[in-house]
């Protein structure tokens, strides 16, 4: 199968044809339909993530396919299931990370799931059942960004009737937010961006104002919308520890909470006032959401087949597999919210 393997850091990825392994116990061989491309995937290509013990290896972790076989014991899905696979783990097997080889033999590493390639083998408890009805293509978004977006808000946050949110940065996660944001009743929802075009998509996703950090004073405009108060609420999905710190700041005394999904990269800290915290702020940080595929998901995929959430107009440009380094550089120069990779698009 044709795989794209990172040899070193901040060099492109090579398209090359690799070999798989038989399968072990817990692990679910999957054709892949269309992967998602994300920050966390560029931070690695680009050595933002400091020192990588693993070369060369796979990357990918959100993706959509076919189950094609399965391994000794697995029970969660079988043979012609559509899937969704994702970083999150959920429920089943966590199976042995995949070995692949080169053409050459060289040894190609793998986590529990990687989405790069035709075919992956994937640990039973990163692979959740696809709901019929939904497009493979945007059953993608299901993998990353809508249960770690999505579930800020939905299980972190729960925003009471009236409240008011901002939410910094508007990439998969962000609007992923805000979608979910919008299934509230809030009183006022801020969109924080530096583009135009994102501040303009946010409004169709329910934001109440928009904010270019680029050109604006981002705490003097919220505490202008906010009559002096501050949000009840903030997200931050920028990927920057700067604006983690400005995030927590735009939040109210006595009970004002920053929930941050940013990576910034290694050895970057951010800095706050202590006294924000004895006067009442709060900040953490987010582990995808605080989500249990196996129990959100569901409500995320029938959330969408109501009609809820629009996350077709995340999915704004697509790539095949050799294309892959011209996606990575379109999400980092920002060409592109959430770069679709379509491997297999035939599949269903």
């Amino acid at each position: 199968m044709k795989a794209a393997i990172l040899y070193e850091l901040n060099k492109p990825l090579k398209v090359e044809t690799i070999k798989w392994s038989t399968l072990r116990r817990g692990q679910v061989f999957v054709q892949i339909a269309y992967s998602g491309v994300c920050h966390s995937q560029l931070m690695e290509v680009r050595g933002k993530r400091g020192k990588d013990d693993f070369l060369p290896h796979l990357l990918g972790h959100e993706a959509t396919g076919i189950v094609k076989n399965i391994g000794p014991d697995v029970s969660k899905v079988k043979v012609g299931d559509k899937v969704v696979l994702g970083w999150i783990k959920g429920e089943g097997i966590s199976a042995e990370p995949a070995v692949y080889s080169s053409s050459n033999d060289t040894i190609i590493n793998a986590g529990g799931v990687t989405t790069f390639s035709e075919y992956s083998i994937v640990s039973e408890n990163r692979i959740t059942k696809l709901y019929d009805g939904i497009p493979l293509d945007v059953g993608v978004l299901f993998g990353c960004a809508i249960p770690t977006g999505a579930g800020i808000v939905m299980n972190e946050i729960q925003p009471t009737d009236g409240s008011v949110i901002a939410i910094f940065g508007l990439g998969g996660i962000g609007l992923s937010s805000l979608i979910a944001t919008s299934l509230y009743n809030c009183s006022k929802i801020i969109a924080v961006d530096i583009e135009d075009k994102k501040l303009a998509l946010s409004k169709d996703f329910g934001a109440t104002h928009v904010i270019n950090s680029k050109n604006e004073n981002v705490l003097e405009k919220i505490m202008e919308i906010t009559h002096g108060k501050g949000v009840d609420y903030s997200v931050e999905a920028s990927g920057l520890a700067s604006v983690i710190e400005l995030a927590f700041s735009s939040v109210k005394n006595n009970g004002g909470l920053c929930v941050f999904a940013s990576h910034p990269k290694a050895g970057d800290t951010i800095s706050i006032n202590p006294f924000d915290l004895i006067s009442g702020k709060q900040i953490r940080g987010t582990w995808g959401g605080n989500c249990n595929p196996d129990i959100d998901l569901p409500k995320f995929f029938q959330l969408y087949l109501d009609g809820k959430l629009a996350l077709e107009k995340l999915l704004d440009k697509r790539y095949s597999l050799y294309e892959i380094n011209v996606a990575l550089d379109d999400l980092e120069n920002r060409r592109a919210l959430r770069p679709l990779i379509e491997i297999n698009k035939n599949l269903g």
